[in-house]
């Protein structure tokens, strides 16, 4: 079985959420991901520039109308690391489980 490493930038609550909720669709507006993240404007703007400091996000900005708008995408790289994290995550609970079922026998 491969084995997988958690991924430093992920192991942030926020930021994992981010990216969990970005796998979803291709492009979210910033006050969409804001609202169901539930953080500040600012606690996500500080994480969105991390993670696209990290190749994890595309960042594109736009008006609608004369409003401006903000949009986060998840790149390859993001998806990429956020399935490693995931399953490096699945191995812990798996290796567990193994644990308790042999502890139990």
């Amino acid at each position: 079985m491969a084995t997988f490493e958690y991924d430093a930038v992920l192991l942030d609550p926020t930021r994992l959420t981010i990216v969990s909720l970005l796998a979803g669709v291709e492009w979210a507006e910033f006050g969409w991901l804001r609202e169901e993240a539930d953080v500040s404007a600012s606690a996500l703007s500080k994480q969105v520039s991390t993670l696209e400091t990290k190749g994890y996000v595309e960042v594109k900005k736009g008006y609608v109308g004369k409003r401006p708008r903000t949009w986060v995408s998840l790149s390859d790289a993001g998806r990429g690391a956020l399935e490693n994290h995931v399953a490096a995550l699945q191995q812990v609970v798996e290796a567990s489980r193994r644990r308790a079922d042999g502890a139990g026998t």
